[in-house]
């Protein structure tokens, strides 16, 4: 790629990584805040706001193919500017909302934009980009959404501390305003190219998503090894503060450590990460994640008091490296292994692997608490393992631009490509 050509992107790039940052500092806002939230401004029960909120959830799921198709037809941009507004027209309504039929139309529109962000968003970037830029590209979108999700996290609780539903309100403008500045900015990308024909004699739509074995093997390694993200926010709270026995306010303290090492640490790990095959390094980290889950388990057993804290971060940052070596080359593998034209039905189904992953997480680490801290870690750690062999199987049938051999000419270009 010339350096013109990257002159000319580089507009285009920073508009997409700004849109990114703002709309991550709205789901920074409304993760941790999404229970409480939702009550404080429509008067439901937990218990019917939690069966509502996954209600929506699964329909949410359903409507995944038909985002593919649009994708592919009228190209990303206009799907992420969508979600983009449906999210704002979501957060805008919350406070209006007066029975349970009103909660589950906008629980809704707000799941299906958050749903649809994510393939839309991938696609978008494999429109701007190709090859190592599209690597960059995808490494610097997913560091910033970090970084976007930490600050965001730091303004709801500060959001807290207003009196009544103040904070509650205050969100919900922030929230309607960020996602809406976002999808204003997405409108400042220009058109990137021609949507793509399909190939001549090449079957078209699903069929041929639902026909190619080694894309849908990874996309069931990535349903496995996804279970070792939800683990942080679902299962290891609970067994750092029953099994270990670190406070509460201790047990927060991974999370943040592991928000600021894949904020800060996340660009340059996918430098080093690239020059590897991509199944080969996204499998390695998960071979790191299994590490980390058996350090867990034997946590308890080996120490108390302050120490078990301070093992407690040490392993928190072994896990953080699992999951910076497994997310550019895992993510990147599915954006590369999937053909232009039907580059938004591809990532819709893989998508579902981690929107399935986070609709069954819940009950099964429920389940796995129950049992015991090592049934919890084994059964984990036997998953994303599986989920590495499944990536390992999966690369001698893919394309080598997919899984990242490159020749000379291409390594040459790793030197050039890079977010402007």
């Amino acid at each position: 790629m010339s350096s013109t050509s990257a002159d000319r992107g580089a507009p285009t790039r920073r508009r997409l990584i700004a849109a990114s940052l703002v709309g991550s500092l709205g789901d920074g806002i409304y993760v941790p805040l999404t229970m409480l939230f939702v009550q404080a401004l429509t008067g439901l029960s937990l218990t019917a706001i939690g069966a509502g909120l996954t209600l929506a959830g699964l329909c949410a799921l359903a409507v995944m193919p038909a985002v593919g198709v649009v994708i592919d037809r009228f190209g990303a941009k206009r799907v992420v500017m969508g979600a983009l507004l449906l999210r704002a027209a979501g957060f805008a309504t919350y406070p209006f909302v007066d029975s349970y039929p009103t909660f589950l139309g906008v629980a809704l529109v707000v799941a299906v934009g958050m749903w649809a962000s994510s393939p839309g968003q991938q696609a978008l970037i494999g429109e701007i980009a190709q090859g190592v830029e599209r690597d960059r590209l995808l490494a610097w979108d997913r560091s910033l959404r970090n970084a976007g999700m930490g600050v965001g996290s730091l303004a709801a609780a500060g959001l807290l501390a207003f009196n009544g539903n103040t904070g509650f309100i205050a969100a919900t403008v922030a929230l309607a305003a960020l996602f809406a500045l976002a999808a204003a900015l997405v409108t400042r990308i220009p058109a990137v190219r021609a949507i793509p024909q399909p190939p001549t004699g090449k079957r078209d739509g699903y069929r041929q998503v639902l026909a190619d074995r080694p894309y849908l093997l990874i996309t069931a390694a990535n349903f496995l090894i996804a279970f070792g993200y939800t683990t942080q926010a679902m299962a290891l709270p609970v067994f750092l503060t029953r099994d270990v026995g670190l406070p509460d306010a201790l047990a927060g303290a991974v999370f943040a450590v592991n928000t600021a090492l894949v904020a800060l640490l996340g660009v340059p790990i996918a430098r080093l990460t690239m020059r590897g095959r991509r199944p080969r390094t996204a499998a390695l980290g998960a071979v790191i994640f299994a590490l980390s889950f058996a350090a867990f388990a034997s946590l308890p057993q080996l120490v108390s008091g302050s120490q078990a804290l301070v093992a407690t971060l040490a392993i928190a940052v072994l896990y953080t490296v699992g999951e910076l070596v497994h997310s550019g080359p895992a993510q990147s593998l599915s954006v590369q292994a999937a053909p232009d034209h039907l580059r938004g039905r591809y990532l819709s189904v893989y998508q579902l692997s981690w929107s399935l992953c986070r609709t069954v997480a819940p009950l099964l680490l429920g389940l796995l608490l129950e049992a015991g801290p090592w049934q919890l870690w084994t059964v984990l750690a036997l998953m994303v393992l599986t989920g590495a062999t499944a990536l390992l199987r999966a690369e001698p049938a893919l394309r080598s631009h997919a899984t990242g051999i490159r020749t000379t000419s291409g390594a040459a270009a790793t030197e050039q490509a890079g977010v402007q």
